[in-house]
C-alpha cells in the first residue's frame, strides 16, 4: 500500500518510494539540509503557529541581571517548565536564558502528543500532573490558552500479547485515576469510523489523552513564571560556565558568561536538548545523549477526521495524531539518521525528509486509516531530537560539578513529560532531591565510566530508539554494547551456561541453561544498515525470548530448580558486579554515623544491613556495612588509620549510591577517603541448608553459630585463598558472602563447586534471587523500596537507630512521620490462582483502588504468586496494620480481579529459623 499522492504539486509517493530499501550505510549527517536548491516540492514546516518572529519585531533586550539564584539555560518545554515551577516554589530570582527565541530548538517542531498511560508508575504520575497543568491550571493563572486539545487516544493491538501489555497499562492507570477501556474491533470502529479494524485484535481507548500546542505551552509557562518574578532573556547565547574548586576540593558552579555579560550564580540547569553536551562541556560535565533526525508528515485535509482520537499502532511502528482536519503521521524507524556534528545555529530549522528512512511508516498508516492513501502530503517535519541510552531523560545534579543540573535528553517526549519533570527538577534544585522516585531519569543511573564512551552511547541509543514501540517485557535485555564490564568469573560463567543480564555495563548472571554457552554478541543494529552485517544466528537473543511473555515463561521450571536447590540444598550466586568500597579517614566514624541509618558504633567484625536516607527520610539505597580493621593493603584488607567501613552496594545502583555518599561528605565537610575496589574483587554468595557443611570443608575457620554468628565478617582462608567472608543472606537461608581478590576468584569458585557436588550444588542467577528474596520479604531498591519510601513505610524501622540519641540524615523526617502516622504502608499479597504477578498490578481494597504492586514473582517454596505494594487510605487517613487487616483485597491483573491474601509479615519462615541454621 502506498499513498496515491504526496503533495499539492501532485508528485506520486510511489515515485518517491521507488527503489527504496535499507540504507547502504549507517547514516549520520554533519550538515543540515537547508539548501533551497534541494528543497522538495512538499513544503517543510509545522502545522501550527510558532513563536518565531522577524528580527524587526523582536522585543528590546531585557536587562541582564548580575546575580541569580538559578540560571536555566534553554527555552524549550523543559526549560520553561522548570522556570515556572521554580518561581511557583518561591525561587523568584531565577533567570531563563535562550540563545534565540523560546521553543526555537526542538520544542517548536514537536508533534505535541500527550498520552496518559505508560508501563511505569512514576511516569503515569508525571503525565497525570502534566495533563492537569496543561488543561486547567495554566489557563486559569494566565488567562491564555495552552493549546490543549482533549481528543482522546487509542492504542491498537494486533496480537493477544500486545493486548495483554495494554491491559497491564489499564490496570496500572486505575490506581492513579486514569480512565481507559478495552474495545473490540467493532467498538473501536464506532469511536474511529475511518479506521480499518479488520486485522485488529482489540484496542485500548484512553479518553483523557490529547495534544498540546508547543507555542501555547511555552508562552503560558513563561508568562506565569514572569508573573511570579522570574526573568526570561531571549537572544542571549551562553558563552561559558564559570566553575571553581572550593577549599574542600569540590568543583562548583560560580557563574554564567553570556553574549551580553555575566550572571553570578551557584546553580545552572541545562535544558538545551540536542545542544546539551556542548553546554555541559563548558563546565567539564559529560552529557550522555545523542542527536538523531526524527520526522513526521502532515496530510492534506481528510474529510471526517475531525475530532478523532490520536492513534498509536505499535505493531506497525506508527502514530496518527489529529491536526485539525488532517493527520500528522510519524513513528520510530529501525534505521534513524544520527546528527553527529550538531550545529549551533539551527533555530526554527528543519532537515529535508529522507524518504528512504521514513518510508517504513507509510504502509502501516495507510493500512490503519485507508483514506490516507488518497490524501496528499501538505508538509514534512524532520528535525533534531535528543536520545539517550535507555530512552529516558537525563535529570538531576551532575556527578562532576556541584550546582550543575541536567534537564535534557527527553527522547521526543519533552512535551508530555515536561510539566511533571519541570516540577521534579525544580524540587531537586531547591531541596536536593525530587518528590517522586526519579532514579530512572537520574543521570547517576549510568556508570560514570560509560557515559563518555561514544560506542556505548550510539549503540544503546539506537537500540532504544528502534525498540521504542516494541512490547515492554519485564525482563527485557539490551543487545547493544554488551560485555563492557566483566568480572573475573565471566568466562567460567559462560562455560557453565550462564544467560547474562546487563546492569551498569556489568554482565551478571540471569539464569543458567543446560544448552551450552550463551554469550551476548557484538551489536548488529538489528540488520538495519547494510554496511553492518546482521548476525546469521544469535543464540543469546533467541534464548532471551524464552523469558519474553506476560505468562509464566518457558524458563519457569529452570528458575524454579535454582530456587528450590537453594532452599533444599545449596546454591552459588556470582554477585561480583556489586560495588565494593571502603570508607576511611579521620572523620569516618562520624560520617558513617550520619550517612547510614543503622548503628555503626560497633566493634570490628560486625556487619550491618542499613539504609542511606535523604533529608525527607526516603531511602536512597539499602546496603551492608562491615566494620573492619586496617590490613595488609590488599583489596580485602586495605591499610588505613582510624575506623574503617567496608561498604557493599548493589551493582545496579552503585553509581547512584557512591555519588550520594560523596555528596553528603561534601555537604558536611567530613574528612574521609573512599577507596573503590569494585573492579579488584569478586563476590560469591553461598546459600542454603548445606552452605556451612560445604564451606567448612574448605576452611580451618570455625563457621559455627557461636564462632561466626549472623551479621559478622572475618578474613578466612578458603581453599588456600584469603577472602573476606560475611555471614549474610539475601535469600533467607543460612549462608555466607565471599569477597575475593580478583586473582583468586576462579580458584575459589572451582573449589566451592567441586566440594558442593556431594550436596547437589547448583549455579543460580538473579532471576532466582528475585524470587527467593521476595518470598522471604526482602526489599529490592528501586522496586519495593525507593527514594520516596521511608523505612517506616517499608517495614524497615529495624534499620534505623531511632532508639539511640545519635543523629543521622533523615532522622528528623522519620520522627515527624512516626508521630503523625503513616499515609502508606507496604504489604505482602499472595494469590492461589496459578497466574504470574509481574508488578504494576492494581491493589483493590473493599472495591477501591489503593495502590499498585511494586514487585511480583512466583514463590516456588510457597508454590504461589506473591507481590509487594504500598497501600494507602483513599480518604487520607493513617495506614497501620489494623487498617490493612480490616480490608478485603483483590489484585487486578490485566483487567481481571483475583482474590488475594494479605500478609503483614513474610509468609515464608517468619521466625527466621533458616537464617540461624535451624532446619526442621
Amino acid at each position: 500500500m502506498i499513498w496515491a499522492r504526496c503533495s499539492r504539486a501532485g508528485l506520486s509517493i510511489s515515485t518517491r518510494l521507488s527503489g527504496i530499501g535499507r540504507r547502504s550505510t549507517l547514516p549520520c549527517v554533519s550538515v543540515c539540509s537547508r539548501d533551497v536548491s534541494s528543497k522538495p516540492p512538499i513544503s517543510e514546516g509545522v502545522p501550527y503557529q510558532t513563536l518565531q518572529t522577524p528580527d524587526t519585531l523582536t522585543a528590546p533586550p531585557r536587562t541582564l541581571p548580575t546575580h541569580a539564584d538559578v540560571v536555566v539555560i534553554g527555552g524549550g518545554s523543559i526549560g520553561c517548565s522548570t522556570l515556572y515551577h521554580l518561581a511557583k516554589s518561591g525561587v523568584t530570582n531565577a533567570v531563563l536564558l535562550e540563545r534565540d527565541q523560546l521553543s526555537s530548538g526542538t520544542t517548536w517542531h514537536t508533534a505535541g502528543l500527550v498520552w496518559n498511560l505508560r508501563p511505569n508508575d512514576t511516569e503515569v504520575e508525571l503525565l497525570t500532573y502534566c495533563r492537569h497543568l496543561m488543561s486547567s491550571v495554566l489557563e486559569q493563572e494566565t488567562g491564555l490558552s495552552t493549546g490543549w486539545v482533549n481528543n482522546g487516544g487509542i492504542f491498537i493491538a494486533s496480537t493477544k500479547e500486545r493486548m495483554e501489555e495494554y491491559k497491564r497499562l489499564m490496570s496500572l492507570g486505575k490506581a492513579y485515576g486514569v480512565e481507559s477501556y478495552v474495545l473490540s474491533p467493532s467498538e473501536t470502529s464506532k469511536v474511529y469510523p475511518l479506521m480499518n479494524v479488520d486485522d485488529m485484535y482489540a484496542s485500548l481507548y484512553s479518553p483523557s489523552d490529547g495534544t498540546i500546542d508547543p507555542a501555547g505551552w511555552c508562552t503560558t509557562l513563561t508568562r506565569a513564571a514572569v508573573g511570579q518574578g522570574a526573568k526570561v532573556i531571549e537572544n542571549c547565547p551562553v558563552m561559558s560556565i564559570d566553575t571553581y574548586v572550593d577549599d574542600f576540593g569540590v568543583k562548583r558552579v560560580r557563574g554564567v558568561e553570556t553574549s551580553r555579560g555575566k550572571i553570578q550564580t551557584n546553580c545552572v540547569v541545562n535544558c538545551t536538548g540536542v545542544w546539551a553536551p556542548k553546554v555541559g562541556a563548558m563546565a567539564g560535565v559529560t552529557t550522555p545523549l545523542i542527536a538523531m533526525k526524527h520526522a513526521y508528515v502532515v496530510t492534506e485535509t481528510i474529510p471526517g477526521i475531525q475530532n478523532m482520537p490520536n492513534v498509536r499502532d505499535h505493531d506497525a511502528s506508527v502514530y496518527l495524531k489529529l491536526q485539525g482536519d488532517a493527520l500528522c503521521v510519524g513513528g520510530y524507524e529501525p534505521n534513524p539518521i544520527f546528527w553527529e556534528d550538531v550545529e549551533d545555529d539551527f533555530a526554527f530549522s528543519l532537515f529535508e525528509l529522507d524518504w528512504d528512512v521514513f518510508s517504513v511508516h507509510v504502509e502501516g498508516a495507510v493500512n490503519r486509516v485507508p483514506k490516507i492513501a488518497n490524501t496528499g502530503i501538505k508538509s514534512t517535519v524532520c528535525g533534531p531530537e535528543s536520545f539517550t541510552a535507555d530512552h529516558k531523560p537525563l535529570m538531576g545534579e551532575s556527578v562532576e560539578v556541584r550546582g550543575f543540573y541536567h534537564g535534557c535528553g527527553f527522547n521526543s517526549a519533552g512535551m508530555m513529560l515536561g510539566g511533571g519533570c519541570g516540577r521534579e527538577l525544580a524540587h531537586w534544585v531547591i531541596h536536593g532531591r525530587p518528590q517522586l522516585d526519579m532514579f530512572g531519569y537520574d543521570v547517576r543511573r549510568f556508570y560514570e565510566g560509560l557515559t563518555s564512551n561514544h560506542k556505548w552511547l550510539k549503540e544503546r541509543s539506537h537500540e532504544s530508539y528502534a525498540k521504542n514501540y516494541s512490547t515492554v517485557f519485564v525482563h527485557d535485555q539490551p543487545l547493544a554494547c554488551r560485555n563492557m564490564r566483566v568480572d573475573p568469573l565471566h568466562q567460567t560463567m559462560i562455560d557453565a551456561g550462564c544467560v547474562f543480564q546487563e546492569r551498569q555495563g556489568w554482565e551478571r548472571p540471569g539464569w543458567f541453561t543446560k544448552d551450552g554457552p550463551v554469550k551476548p554478541l557484538d551489536y548488529d543494529y538489528y540488520g538495519a544498515y547494510e554496511d553492518i552485517a546482521a548476525h546469521s544466528e544469535n543464540k543469546y537473543f533467541e534464548t532471551l525470548k524464552n523469558d519474553y511473555t506476560f505468562d509464566f515463561p518457558k524458563i519457569h521450571s529452570v528458575i524454579g530448580d535454582e530456587c528450590l536447590t537453594c532452599r533444599n540444598a545449596v546454591a552459588v550466586f556470582n554477585m561480583s558486579y556489586f560495588g565494593k568500597v571502603y570508607l576511611t579517614g579521620p572523620d569516618s566514624q562520624a560520617a558513617a554515623d550520619w550517612i547510614f541509618s543503622n548503628r555503626m558504633d560497633k566493634p570490628a567484625g560486625s556487619t550491618t544491613y542499613t539504609c542511606m536516607l535523604n533529608s525527607m527520610g526516603g531511602v536512597e539505597t539499602d546496603l551492608t556495612v562491615s566494620n573492619v580493621l586496617s590490613g595488609d593493603g590488599s583489596p580485602i584488607a586495605p591499610q588505613f588509620d582510624g575506623a574503617g567501613f567496608y561498604v557493599a552496594i548493589g551493582g545496579g545502583n552503585s553509581q547512584h549510591s557512591l555519588t550520594h555518599i560523596k555528596t553528603v561528605l561534601q555537604d558536611k565537610q567530613f574528612q574521609c577517603d573512599i577507596i573503590d575496589h569494585s573492579d579488584d574483587m569478586g563476590m560469591l554468595s553461598v546459600q542454603g541448608p548445606h552452605s556451612r557443611d560445604l564451606l567448612q570443608a574448605l576452611t580451618d575457620t570455625d563457621l559455627s553459630n557461636d564462632s561466626f554468628p549472623f551479621s559478622t565478617n572475618q578474613l578466612v582462608s578458603i581453599a588456600g585463598h584469603m577472602v573476606r567472608a560475611l555471614r549474610l543472606t539475601f535469600v533467607g537461608e543460612l549462608g555466607w558472602e565471599l569477597h575475593i581478590p580478583r586473582e583468586s576468584c576462579v580458584a575459589v569458585y572451582q573449589a566451592v563447586m567441586d566440594e558442593g557436588r556431594k550436596y547437589g550444588v547448583c549455579n543460580s542467577g538473579y532471576r532466582a534471587i528475585d524470587s527467593l528474596s521476595i518470598e522471604k520479604g526482602y526489599r529490592h531498591w528501586h522496586a519495593d523500596l525507593r527514594s520516596n519510601d521511608t523505612p517506616l513505610e517499608a517495614g524497615m524501622a529495624f534499620t534505623c537507630k531511632l532508639k539511640t540519641e545519635t543523629p543521622f540524615l533523615g532522622r528528623a523526617a522519620l520522627e515527624s512521620q512516626r508521630s503523625a502516622g503513616l499515609k502508606k504502608k507496604i504489604a505482602c499479597f499472595t494469590i492461589d490462582e496459578k497466574v504470574p504477578l509481574l508488578g504494576l498490578e492494581c491493589i483493590w481494597r473493599d472495591g477501591v483502588a489503593v495502590g499498585v504492586l511494586r514487585r511480583g514473582e512466583f514463590a516456588f517454596a510457597l508454590n504461589k504468586s506473591i507481590g509487594y505494594g504500598y497501600v494507602t487510605d483513599p480518604e487520607g487517613g493513617v495506614v497501620n496494620n489494623a487498617f490493612l487487616k480490616e480490608g478485603r483485597y483483590e489484585i487486578e491483573r490485566m483487567g481481571d480481579l483475583i482474590p488475594a491474601t494479605l500478609h503483614t509479615k513474610s509468609p515464608f519462615d517468619p521466625q527466621n529459623n533458616r537464617i540461624k541454621g535451624i532446619y526442621n
